[in-house]
Parts: C-alpha cells; structure tokens; sequence
C-alpha cells in the first residue's frame, strides 16, 4: 500500500553554478539565473510504502507525515530564499531534482512508519521532479 500526503510552500531561488562563468550559467538557465533570483508556489508530495497496520488501518497516520515534512522540510524552506537562507542546501544548486532529493535526506530518517517510497516537488503546474531514492 502506498499513502501520499501533499504540502505547499513558497520560496526563491536562482538556479547559477558559481563554478562556471556568466555566459555558461546564462545558457544553461536562462532566465533562472536572474541575479535577484525568482520564485515558484511549490507544492510537495511524499509517499510512504509499506502493510496495512492491522489495528490502525494505516500504513502511517497521515497528520503524523504531514508533520515530519513541515517539521523536517516546509517550516524550513517556506517564506526563504533557498540559495542563502536554508542550511542543509548550502552550496547545492536549487533545481527541483536537487529540492526533491534533498528534501528526501531530511524526511528519510523520521519515517519509520512503511519506509519513504517517493518525493514529489511541483515547482509549477507544469514541471516536477520525481525522486525515488538511491
């Protein structure tokens, strides 16, 4: 059984590798790369695998995952500009793929309901990034 719970947060952030120079990071990311920075309204789904509990009927209590990712990710990461305000992306590059991964790190140990199956991040109604461990 699989059991998915779904937050949203806002944040900023531009998307510039500082190991390569203006001209590389402007091709690469375009406008993304805009010095000020943008920002998105993104919306986080995790799912958690794993036997029905026979005398809970779940798999894990969804106020109780809904918790570890404002515990562990949204209280964190809402309201912030990603590149400089977040400690755990400090000098990782914010695309979605590196959020969801991230976000990943920082839920995987809480959950000991089921084990993490999936990490979601919408960044728009149109692109996302799936991350499904390693």
């Amino acid at each position: 059984m699989i059991v998915t719970a779904r937050l949203d947060f806002s944040a900023a952030h531009r998307l510039n590798n500082p190991a390569k120079d203006a001209e590389w990071n402007r091709r690469v990311y375009g406008k993304c790369d805009n010095p000020s920075g943008h920002g998105h309204n993104y919306v986080l789904e995790v799912s958690v695998e794993g036997p029905i509990d026979p005398e809970t009927g779940m798999v894990i209590d969804l106020k109780r995952l809904k918790d570890i990712m404002r515990d562990r990710v949204v209280n964190r990461v809402d309201h912030t500009n990603l590149n400089v305000d977040v400690e755990f992306l400090r000098g990782v590059i914010p695309t979605a793929e590196n959020l969801a991964r991230a976000f990943w790190e920082q839920m995987a140990p809480a959950i000991v309901e089921g084990r993490l199956r999936r990490v979601v991040l919408h960044e728009t109604e149109r692109n996302s990034a799936v991350y499904e461990g390693e």
